[in-house]
């Protein structure tokens, strides 16, 4: 299989393993990838999601044969779009390991998860220009909300390469760390956003996915229905008798 599939106490490992084209992903695998977001987000046992790439590349976004796409253009961006909406809608958070090169597509794909953890070997590239292309998989929405408008023009006209470091300093990438550490950082974190509490963390990642396309006024009222839904779950309970208590609180997910 070219989309790899791992779980374990409430962490979901999803690895793109097509190393011998830097995990570059065919129409195929986009909706393999599709199906298995879409698996996770209706499962209550995975709590928080590791994304990650075989090899040395996290993603060369996607596969086109020197001699063109294979499928027609429609069908190809119809995959295209329906994977960034599973993982844009996906309520666990998910967190992207990027390992090396993280280009084109591959680069929308990290920046469609909800925080990055990068290799100092990573690099990411808007490169759709350079190929005669525009941006996709929702990445003319997303760079310029995480790094402004004027640098999101930079790097999509100009299709830069820019390294680890400086994808830290742009906010693209929450954590830099060796290669070697790469694993261990990122599952440290999904630990993290495991051990939280479901509802609250899925409430929070859909208000802040929202933030941008709704007023202010309009961000009250949704903040007011989250409090309904947040208050009525066990987890709330259990989070001010653990602050009561001066104990860890232990989620459940009601």
């Amino acid at each position: 299989m070219s989309i790899k599939f791992e779980s374990a106490d409430g962490i979901a490992r999803v690895t793109l393993a097509a190393h011998e084209r830097r995990n570059a992903l065919t129409p195929e695998e986009f909706a393999e990838l599709r199906d298995v977001l879409a698996s996770i987000a209706a499962s209550s046992g995975e709590r928080a999601v590791v994304l990650t790439g075989e090899g040395t590349a996290f993603c060369a976004g996607a596969f086109l044969p020197s001699d063109g796409p294979q499928v027609p253009p429609i069908v190809l961006m119809r995959r295209i779009n329906e994977t960034a909406r599973a993982l844009h809608r996906m309520p666990q958070p998910c967190i992207a390991a990027v390992n090396g090169h993280a280009v084109g597509a591959g680069m929308s794909l990290a920046l469609g998860c909800d925080l990055v953890v990068a290799s100092t070997a990573a690099k990411f590239g808007q490169v759709f220009v350079k190929r005669g292309l525009s941006p996709d998989f929702g990445s003319s929405w997303l760079l310029p909300r995480i790094v402004g408008l004027h640098t999101a023009k930079r790097l999509a006209l100009l299709g830069d390469i820019i390294d680890a470091h400086e994808a830290a300093r742009l906010g693209i990438a929450a954590e830099v760390v060796a290669p070697e550490e790469l694993g261990a950082a990122a599952t440290r974190l999904a630990r993290r956003l495991a051990d939280g509490p479901p509802i609250a963390m899925a409430l929070t990642k859909d208000l802040l996915n929202q933030s941008s396309t709704v007023g202010f006024d309009d961000a009250l009222p949704r903040e007011a229905s989250a409090a309904a839904a947040y208050m009525a779950a066990e987890d709330t309970a259990e989070a001010f008798a653990a602050l009561r208590e001066k104990r860890a609180p232990v989620f459940k997910g009601r």
